[in-house]
């Protein structure tokens, strides 16, 4: 039987994860003196109506709502044919959280052709149709990834269905989405070489795009090159990921990510706004390891982890909105306490929240959002479910390590009935061939192949070895 030591988990994982989990030990439960982190919307007070905190356009004058909706992680209904058929969108409840947002002061509204499986466009629209024109503004992207959707003709019929989609005649933001992955070629295939960028102006100078920008993820020259360009093309906003960790360690955590503090000082530089995506990074900044969850709830126990990263990217004057993917009304609530109105953090808060950002380097995560961008999978692995299994385990110091000798046995059997239920077996690490077709649609630059082998090697030690480890020693089989 094959068993793993010390010293292979370090060859699989790195010493990172062991040390972290080390300290982590016994965090899963609750410390003695600590805030309850799991209940702390139990406690919700209503957010105040009129209250919002709003920024202004520089080009068209207007008021953008500090919290955009991010249509991204829209509440589903379960399919029930099951397997990988699509999941329908829960459209009532869709309905009542952008009435709600927008009875609380939000205005801006975020999607794309390719978010929720391609059904978030048609799903804003229905919620918006609703409301006056001028009551919101909506954004969209040509979110052209396949070559199939490269050409001229492809690109401007996903351009035209957007706005059948959205039931609008203009598009208040458009953005070309995700520019960076795959390198300056990339950009020049979907946007330069088939006139794509150049249609866009054109559809701007017309007016039926009122703000031009682009998202960028990925390789920095492909943004100081559009940057460059902005005599030419005159960008009116950029959409960045900004949070308090990937300002000085996107690098770090994404293995090729710029620090979203060079990516502000250069839209600064032109006066170009804004628009902040990922502040929670995918809610990993809201679902913090539990000792530092403690230490943000002790310095202002009134306020929610995921707060402290709301109001971190939106205190920069420069910030036009900041996008949050909200499923949930609990979620959206705790948003809009945190901008209605905001209350600008101090530099002593921004160096509190630095020192936590080091010590969140430090423990050993798949810097996985949760985006899906990478599904779905040619052969039907659940790759996001895979990891957020993973970096749950880690948050909450339940990672089965020998570190932890006297309860390997029990971490070791939640962790594999948790994965089990959290992903089926048929979809999950084991059965990755490594094609990498996932790798080039991630915008944490995550070497998704390579992780999930990791994983596999893991998990298949853990089913193998119902063990206890004693230090160094050879370990011991267990009754």
């Amino acid at each position: 039987m094959k068993k793993i030591s010390r010293r292979n988990f370090l060859k699989i994982f790195g010493g990172g994860a062991l040390a972290t989990s080390a300290a982590l030990a016994g965090c899963g439960g609750k410390n003695a003196g600590a805030a309850d982190i799991e209940d702390e919307y139990k406690k919700q007070v209503e957010p105040p109506m009129g209250k919002m905190t709003y920024r202004e356009n520089p080009k068209t004058k207007e008021k953008v709502s500090l919290l955009g909706y991010g249509m991204m992680r829209l509440p589903t209904i379960p399919s029930k044919e099951g397997g990988q058929q699509k999941d329908k969108i829960d459209q009532e409840t869709v309905n009542k959280l952008v009435d709600y947002a927008i009875e609380h002061g939000v205005n801006y509204f975020d999607t794309s052709p390719a978010y929720c499986q391609g059904m978030s466009e048609a799903s804003t629209g229905i919620a918006l149709h609703k409301y006056p024109r001028e009551k919101y503004f909506v954004a969209t992207k040509l979110s052209n990834f396949n070559p199939e959707t490269w050409s001229k003709k492809a690109s401007v019929e996903m351009y035209h269905n957007s706005m059948k989609e959205l039931q609008v005649d203009y598009i208040d933001y458009y953005l070309l989405h995700a520019i960076g992955g795959g390198g300056m070629e990339n950009l020049r295939q979907r946007y330069i070489d088939n006139g794509m960028l150049d249609f866009l102006m054109q559809e701007r100078e017309a007016g039926r795009i009122r703000n031009l920008g682009f998202s960028y993820h990925g390789d920095i020259a492909v943004f100081d090159y559009l940057l460059e360009q902005n005599d030419k093309y005159k960008w009116d906003f950029v959409q960045v990921e900004l949070n308090y960790l990937d300002w000085d360690y996107a690098n770090e955590i994404n293995d090729s990510n710029t620090d979203a503090s060079y990516l502000y000082a250069e839209l600064q530089k032109r006066g170009i706004p804004a628009v902040i995506m990922e502040p929670l990074l995918g809610g990993r900044l809201a679902k913090l390891p539990q000792f530092l969850a403690t230490r943000l709830k002790q310095r202002d126990p009134e306020k929610s982890v995921a707060s402290w990263a709301f109001r971190y990217a939106g205190s920069p004057e420069g910030v036009l909105t900041v996008l949050s993917g909200m499923t949930y009304m609990e979620h959206l609530k705790d948003n809009l306490l945190s901008y209605c109105p905001l209350v600008p953090l101090t530099e002593d808060d921004n160096q509190f929240l630095y020192e936590i950002a080091k010590e969140i380097v430090g423990v050993n995560n798949i810097p996985c959002n949760d985006c899906k961008y990478c599904m779905p999978c040619p052969y039907g692995i659940d790759i996001p479910g895979i990891f957020v299994h993973y970096n749950k385990c880690i948050n909450e110091g339940r990672l089965p390590l020998e570190s932890m000798a006297e309860e390997y046995s029990k971490r070791r059997r939640e962790y594999l009935i948790g994965l089990d239920r959290a992903v089926p077996r048929m979809r999950q690490a084991n059965h990755c061939i490594g094609c990498g077709q996932c790798v080039p649609h991630c915008p944490q630059n995550i070497r998704i192949p390579q992780e999930l082998q990791k994983i596999d090697e893991f998990v298949e030690n853990l089913r193998r070895n119902p063990v206890i480890f004693k230090g160094d020693k050879q370990p011991e089989e267990k009754d």
